[in-house]
């Protein structure tokens, strides 16, 4: 499960991965991406104010991105949000009932599959109802976005470029019901109290780890040591920590901060 919506650190951490990956091999330059996917990762979250970030100038900030930049964000919560309700009833943390009291969609989507399969058992039933939901998402952004392409009479990605508004989004009435599900999933999965004891260790972990390598740089990867000289050490860090798997952040709490 996870929270989204991205901000601009974000952002600029995926390009700073990028750039790295770019520069890492002497005889493999990297994957020369085209300024669009670079734009992209910087702005498909946000539309941002040149004067706030000169040093991105480049990258066209008082115009839209590509179409493409703008689904993003988009498409990614469709996603998520279906794979975090279906990881919240597999927990046990959700219930058909629940989810059904507060979500219309999923109300909707559920009703409809139980009359085509009323002898099935539950699980399926709201598997294919999470099905259901994810198609009337995405079908609602694919006509609604097409429908605001054609209105705004735009033929070229400059016309998309300088079009005063972005224009890939859900009708009123999917963005509405969109809004939510969305609610519905931090009230009562990513805010739920039977996570707390989860995200306190998290939270521990992570803060027990920056403070570390904070005080003893030199365990840093020889990488990571190298920008450091360069860029502010708790930047570093961070970007570090923000690269890693859960899997991998357990181990390196362990061999530095468990004794």
């Amino acid at each position: 499960m996870r929270e989204h919506g991205f901000s601009f650190d974000h952002n600029l951490h995926a390009l700073r991965i990028v750039e790295d990956f770019e520069l890492r091999y002497a005889a493999f330059r990297g994957l020369n991406l085209t300024f669009e996917v670079r734009e992209g990762i910087i702005k498909h979250s946000h539309d941002y104010k040149p004067e706030d970030h000169p040093a991105l100038a480049e990258y066209l900030l008082d115009q839209r991105p590509p179409l493409e930049a703008q689904l993003i964000d988009l498409t990614d919560e469709i996603g998520y949000n279906t794979a975090d309700l279906d990881d919240g009833y597999e927990a046990r943390l959700l219930t058909v009932e629940l989810i059904s009291s507060s979500v219309n969609l999923f109300d909707r989507c559920y009703r409809e599959s139980q009359a085509l399969y009323p002898k099935t058992a539950e699980k399926l039933v709201f598997n294919e109802a999470l099905k259901r939901v994810f198609n009337c998402l995405v079908s609602d952004l694919i006509s609604h976005t097409r429908q605001r392409v054609a209105q705004a009479g735009v033929r070229s990605l400059d016309d998309i470029r300088r079009h005063g508004e972005r224009l890939a989004a859900f009708s009123p009435p999917m963005a509405q019901e969109r809004r939510q599900l969305k609610h519905f999933l931090y009230e009562n999965l990513y805010f739920s109290p039977a996570l707390e004891g989860e995200k306190e260790d998290a939270e521990r972990i992570i803060g027990e780890l920056f403070a570390h390598w904070m005080e003893e740089p030199d365990d840093l990867p020889r990488a990571y040591r190298e920008k450091s000289a360069y860029e502010p050490l708790p930047r570093v860090i961070c970007d570090y920590i923000a690269g890693m798997t859960d899997p991998f952040i357990s181990q390196q709490y362990e061999k530095y901060c468990a004794n």
